[in-house]
């Protein structure tokens, strides 16, 4: 959503103006006494890069706990093998419900996920347009601070029972849920009626969003000195047509959700330029508007075999296609969302929404950021949602 807010922020942005003397223009602290921006602030100010989110989730148990929430740690694998440092902090996903309540298996789950994507942006907040800024303040820090701030609310003044609601916090979200799929698997883990994730939809309910496929194109030529190329086989050479004809393909559209989209993400290929280049790969990932994965795959496959048989094509998984949500819940404008979310990785029959605040076009930029407007109505609008999903 491009409003007022948002000119004037890129308006100043763009003027490159020097500012040497202290202002209000960019103040560190909002407010050292509100719950929710306090909650937000602290988050945003813990970096927790997937892989990395463990001094985030720290921090959270130990919030819920004073809260008076029984707060559960799910241990999950590290997403790669080590850390840049060579030493693994443990990950773990959170699940907290109140202490007072009798039981884990609550009707509602309010959930969103810990980790960011990279780099690490601090957190400022500019009084004079109110907006907040860095990274993680919309995707999905925002989430989580209005969700905690609605539970202890709606606990708190008794509007809903201590055995109505719970909350779960995953990892792993940005690099293929592999928190939520690591809960969803766990043995003994509540059945929910209702789930409400947390994901930057411009404080409307998401009718669906498009599914996901990611995969690895590699090449696998033969080195050989630059001046004598033909002793060699270019890996480079082989991968580029491949990586055009993928560009051109057509995967299939629907009418709700408009074109599959196709981004290739990342290259990498040889070492040095008098070397001809034994080796070379892209990681691609696919938005599917339709279809199973499985037709998509057969496409791509063909598309990339018919340029060179030699190429490897690896899927990272069997992927997933669109996904239709629950938007029954009166008073929500509804949109679709181009992105993906854990919703397909937690199996169950239980009702699906999704919601939060923020605009994913600010999400994973430079200049992510979230209006505290927007941030003080998604605590409303999560309120709304459990109350009408009780009724259900």
């Amino acid at each position: 959503m491009f409003n007022v807010q948002n000119l004037l922020y890129f308006a100043i942005l763009s003027a490159n103006v020097i500012i040497t003397e202290p202002t209000s223009f960019l103040q560190r602290p909002l407010t050292q006494d509100d719950p929710l921006f306090s909650l937000h602030r602290t988050l945003v100010d813990i970096p927790s890069i997937t892989d990395s989110e463990h001094d985030v989730g720290q921090y959270l148990a130990s919030y819920l706990t004073v809260h008076n929430f029984t707060v559960e740690k799910q241990p999950v694998k590290p997403f790669y093998s080590q850390s840049q440092s060579g030493k693994q902090k443990q990950r773990f996903n959170l699940l907290a419900y109140p202490s007072a309540s009798s039981t884990r298996e609550t009707r509602v789950l309010l959930t969103a996920h810990l980790d960011t994507v990279p780099p690490f942006i601090p957190y400022t907040y500019n009084s004079t347009l109110q907006l907040i800024s860095g990274r993680g303040t919309v995707d999905d820090k925002a989430c989580i601070a209005a969700q905690v701030t609605a539970a202890i609310s709606l606990l708190a003044s008794k509007t809903i029972s201590p055995s109505s609601l719970s909350l779960l916090f995953v990892v792993g979200e940005e690099v293929g849920g592999d928190g939520m799929r690591a809960f969803s698997s766990s043995p003994q883990r509540p059945a929910y009626q209702s789930v409400i994730f947390g994901e930057p939809t411009d404080l409307k309910l998401a009718s669906g969003h498009k599914g996901n496929l990611a995969f690895t194109v590699t090449a696998k030529g033969k080195s050989a000195h630059s001046g004598y190329p033909w002793l060699g086989k270019n890996a480079n050479s082989m991968l580029i047509p491949a990586l055009l004809a993928l560009d051109n393909l057509q995967l299939p559209s629907s009418e709700k959700y408009g074109n599959s989209t196709l981004n290739i993400g990342k290259m990498v290929g040889g070492e040095v330029s008098n070397v001809v280049p034994e080796a070379a790969y892209a990681e691609i990932q696919v938005r599917l508007a339709a279809g199973e994965p499985e037709v998509s795959q057969q496409l791509i496959v063909n598309a990339v075999k018919e340029v060179d048989g030699d190429l490897e094509v690896r899927f990272w998984s069997k992927g997933y296609g669109a996904m239709d949500i629950d938007h029954d819940v009166e008073g929500f404008e509804t949109q679709t969302v181009n992105y993906g979310t854990d919703i397909p990785w937690l199996e169950g029959s239980h009702k699906r929404y999704l919601y939060g605040p923020g605009s994913i076009l600010d999400a994973h930029s430079d200049h992510e950021h979230l209006s505290v407007e927007d941030l003080q109505e998604a605590v409303k609008g999560y309120k709304r949602l459990v109350l009408a999903a009780l009724k259900k």
